[in-house]
Order: C-alpha cells, then sequence, then structure tokens
C-alpha cells in the first residue's frame, strides 16, 4: 500500500507538525495528563499510528536525512553547552553521585540483561533495546536516540526503550519528589554537612545562566561548527577500522560517527564556543522531529508485544539497581536528599526533569540541575554504548 504522503519534503513537514502541534497543545491547555505522559511519548507514538494507517512511509528519504545528518549536528549543539566547571561549583560532591548513578546504571543493565536474557523471552539483539535505554538513563532523550543508532537498533528496539522509559518514569519521579518529606532523616543518615546546602545555594545564586537571543552571526557560527564537525566525525568513521572482539563486531563506523562528534563537540565546549546562545533550543528541536521519526518506523504487524512486557519487567529490576548505586554515592560522599534526588533525575529524567525535581526540593537549584543533566549527555553516548557491548559480551559468554 502506497502511503498518502510520498514526498521526502511532505514526510518531513508531517514530523515538524506532530512535534510542534504537541507542544503547543501542552502550553495552550496545560492539561495534567502531561505531567504524567509528556510531548514526547505522543510525538513518538503519533508517527506510528500515521505509518501504520498508510499517511506516512515506513521509509523514506527524510528518514535517511535525519538519521545521517540530524542525529550529529544536535550531539554537536547540545554538547557544547556542557559546564562542567560551573555544575562541580554548585553542586559540589553532587555530581560525583550522578555519574556514581550513572555507573549504577550500567552494572544494573548488564546484570538485568543477563537476569531476563537466561528466561529466553528477550528477543534475539535485545542487548541493542537496553544499550538504548541506558542512553536515556544516563543523558536524556538525545543520548537514547545515539545510542539506537551507534548500535544499529531496529524500531521495535527503540519502542522497547521508549516504553520502557515512560512506565518507570511514571514511578521513579513520584519517588525523586516523595523523598523531600525524608530530608531530615535522611541528611543524618548520611552524615551531611549542617552548611551544604546554603552553601550550594550561595553558589547557584551567583551562577548566571541568563542567555540573550541569538543574533546573525552568532547563528551562523553555530551553523559552521554544526556541520564541521559533523562532516569531519562522518569522514573518519569511514576511515577507521571496525573493531571487533570474540568474533562479534564492537565498533562499526555508526558507533565510530557518535563516538567522534561526540568527543569532537565536548572538546568544543572547553572553548569560547560554548557561549554562543541559541545551540539548545535548536538541538532539542532537532532531537524531538528524530524521536518522531523513528516512531514513523515501528511497523506495528511486526511487533512482539511479550518481549515488550519482559523488557519493560527488567527495566524495573534495572532501576532498583541504579537506586542502590545512588544511595551508596550518598553515603560515601555525605551530599543531603536534595541532591541526590536531583542527580538521579538528571540521569533518569535528563534535561527535562531534572529541573522540576530541583523545583520541588530547592528552586534555586534549578539551574544546576540543568548543568548536571548536561553533563549526563556528555557522557551519556559513551556509557549508552559500552553498557549494551558489555551486555552482548557478557551474554555470548554465559550463554
Amino acid at each position: 500500500m502506497n502511503a498518502l504522503i510520498q514526498s521526502p519534503i511532505g514526510v518531513l513537514a508531517v514530523l515538524v507538525a506532530v512535534a510542534a502541534f504537541y507542544f503547543w497543545l501542552e502550553k495552550a491547555t496545560q492539561w495534567k495528563i502531561f505531567n504524567y505522559l509528556p510531548p514526547l511519548v505522543f510525538i513518538y507514538a503519533t508517527p506510528v499510528y500515521l505509518s501504520n494507517t498508510g499517511v506516512i512511509p515506513f521509509s523514506s528519504g527524510a528518514y535517511d536525512f535525519l538519521r545521517q545528518f540530524g542525529l550529529p549536528i544536535f550531539i554537536v549543539l547540545m554538547l557544547i553547552k556542557v559546564d562542567v566547571i560551573g555544575a562541580v561549583k554548585i553542586m559540589g560532591k553532587g555530581v560525583y553521585v550522578m555519574l556514581i548513578g550513572s555507573v549504577g546504571v550500567v552494572v544494573g543493565g548488564v546484570i538485568s540483561y543477563l537476569i531476563f536474557e537466561s528466561t529466553g523471552k528477550l528477543g534475539e539483539d535485545s542487548w541493542k533495546a537496553f544499550g538504548t535505554l541506558a542512553g536515556s538513563w544516563i543523558g536524556g532523550t538525545g543520548n537514547m536516540t545515539a545510542a539506537h543508532a551507534a548500535l544499529e537498533g531496529t524500531a521495535d528496539h527503540m519502542t522497547m526503550s521508549a516504553a520502557a522509559d515512560q512506565l518507570v518514569y511514571l514511578i521513579w519521579l513520584p519517588i525523586l519528589l516523595g523523598c523531600k518529606a525524608f530530608a531530615e532523616k535522611f541528611n543524618a543518615w548520611a552524615k551531611v554537612p549542617p552548611d551544604r546546602i546554603k552553601q550550594m545555594e550561595l553558589a547557584a545564586a551567583n551562577h548566571s545562566t541568563i542567555e540573550s537571543a541569538p543574533n546573525m552571526n552568532q547563528l551562523l557560527y553555530l551553523t559552521l561548527l554544526a556541520l564541521g564537525l559533523t562532516w569531519v566525525s562522518m569522514e573518519l568513521s569511514t576511515l577507521l577500522p571496525a573493531v571487533k572482539m570474540g568474533g562479534q563486531p564492537v565498533i562499526t563506523a555508526s558507533t565510530w560517527l557518535i563516538l567522534l562528534v561526540t568527543t569532537f563537540a565536548l572538546i568544543a565546549s572547553a572553548t569560547p564556543a560554548r557561549k554562543l546562545p541559541g545551540a539548545q533550543p535548536i538541538a532539542m528541536a532537532i532531537i524531538y522531529v528524530y524521536v518522531a521519526r523513528v516512531g514513523a518506523t515501528v511497523n506495528l504487524a511486526e511487533a512482539n508485544l511479550s518481549e515488550l512486557v519482559w523488557f519493560i519487567a527488567a527495566a524495573y529490576v534495572w532501576i532498583f539497581i541504579h537506586g542502590i548505586f545512588i544511595l551508596f554515592g550518598a553515603k560515601i560522599f555525605r551530599v543531603d536528599v536534595h541532591t541526590l534526588a536531583i542527580a538521579s533525575a538528571a540521569n533518569i529524567g535528563g534535561a527535562a526533569s531534572a529541573p522540576i525535581v530541583a523545583a520541588h526540593h530547592r528552586e534555586a537549584l534549578v539551574p544546576a540541575s540543568i548543568l548536571m543533566a548536561l553533563i549526563g549527555y556528555a557522557v551519556g553516548n559513551y556509557l549508552a554504548i559500552l553498557t549494551g557491548q558489555l551486555a552482548h559480551l557478557a551474554g555470548n559468554l554465559l550463554y
């Protein structure tokens, strides 16, 4: 069956319209449903419906363009805003807690994969879905899509990851918000220094996050930076050799591309390029359209609901392991419950959820929560790819 809209530019217009519509709807209506199911869910699900009902195709030149160019450009624009020093100045050892939480995602992903792989209920190459979800839980949506591309996952792997991400989020977010009620007892247990919170809020007050609107020159600089780093990364990724371990490919050209563009973008973040305004909103616009693109490639006739259910179960075991690591980090670094909640939100929820949790706990820490989430973006691509590959290797050794 031929799709109603087949022109690549028409398909791209539909994807952009879907993303724009749901953010408009959230702002215009203020419906409470968006507190539990963010626009991301609908931006992903709507193209699934449109492609499976024949409005747009399952494959298109627009999808190829977004995968080949849109994703690496997003990575550059997002990561050049990373400010590690600023986050450490405000959150102190809280940054280390977040990184321990990231390690917990890696370890939890491998353990959970091995537990559920032994049941025989997970499909072939499901380790790619674990790596994809690890991207979301270490950094955010951008890392999820980057890991999915780097590991050469299928549309089903993204569907599994997106579904598990949201269903765990519905449970985990209230826990992070609700732990504020136990602040006094938790801080006594963790032996938090009495002046820690005051020092964080003073540091936050001295850190400016106000950004002016970009002018034409700055937009040209951003464009040149994004296109230039993407071009160099793409050229190098075709020259570097594939890396194999045990006869299995570990680093392919797709993986090299994500690793290279991530590394170059982080190097750029240590230069005056980080001060260029406008990079983050442009990056987020790109990634939401990319998420719509992934949804459009899902063929429900080929979906495996049983595998999806088992993967979601694995995700709940996985998040429990992350929680243990976060608690361990808070204890050894003696940080408060507010920092713990923000650190976990910076991992599991990314830049979208960390400010929500921060505003609930300590409104002055909202800017710092965004900085922490960006650090998650910085390490997310590396660690998500590592999670998937470790799960794959461990599975091959044990089963």
